[in-house]
């Protein structure tokens, strides 16, 4: 484009623009809504009608970061946020053992040692998706590579032994967290570059499907899984 003297110029970019909005005089007019940036004015972006926009938005978000950190492929780990590690399951074994010895005669103490001892059980998943996830991670990423990279949903128990186990031998992974109530919190092993928080449960399917060369299933997990 250019000016009144012929001269080229460059138009301000939107992220300029909306930093200048910020500094503009404030007046009855500057004040309304409807004089707000269409972009960068979130009531307006939280209204039903943009929901296309949104669903679009929460699509390319991952996906750019994905590409951003040369995301080629992933195996996906599904399994049961409730899972502890072995030493962990332990712990809590130990101590429902001593609280229904203290009161033999509780039933709710007796209930705590039976859920106690299927934890425990159950812990070697926790063990198994980790040492997997550091097997495929180390195999799979190299300096120039990033292939078969672990993604899970993002939360605790199986999903978080995953992403540990790339933590483990210096690895990325990738965690999809969903919003919902109660929900979890995206879980400490996470690449924290690409711990990624979703809205719409379809999108996130998609983005843990997209890149997908398989997909590696442990008891549980049917949140994810459905």
């Amino acid at each position: 484009m250019k000016d009144k003297d012929g001269e080229h110029f460059v138009l301000p970019s939107a992220r300029e623009d909306a930093k200048r909005a910020r500094s503009t005089a404030e007046t009855a007019q500057t004040r309304s809504s409807s004089y707000r940036l269409a972009f960068a004015d979130e009531e307006f972006l939280l209204r039903e009608e943009l929901r296309p926009v949104r669903l679009q938005l929460e699509l390319l978000k991952p996906e750019l970061g994905l590409q951003e950190h040369g995301i080629e492929s992933t195996i996906v780990v599904f399994g049961s946020a409730r899972n502890k590690e072995p030493e962990e399951a332990e712990r809590i074994l130990e101590a429902a053992r001593e609280a229904a010895a203290s009161v033999p005669d509780d039933a709710g103490a007796q209930a705590e040692l039976r859920k106690a001892e299927r934890i425990v059980r159950h812990a070697r998943y926790y063990a198994e998706a980790r040492r997997f996830a550091q097997i495929v991670s180390r195999a799979g990423q190299d300096s120039d590579r990033r292939r078969a990279v672990i993604v899970t949903g993002g939360g605790p128990g199986i999903m978080e032994a995953a992403n540990r186990g790339a933590a483990d031998v210096g690895a990325v992974s990738i965690g999809h967290n969903i919003t919902l109530p109660h929900e979890q919190a995206p879980n400490a092993y996470i690449t924290p570059e690409l711990a990624f928080q979703f809205h719409y449960f379809a999108i996130r399917k998609m983005h843990l499907m997209m890149r997908a060369l398989a997909l590696v299933v442990f008891p549980g997990g049917f949140g994810t899984l459905d």
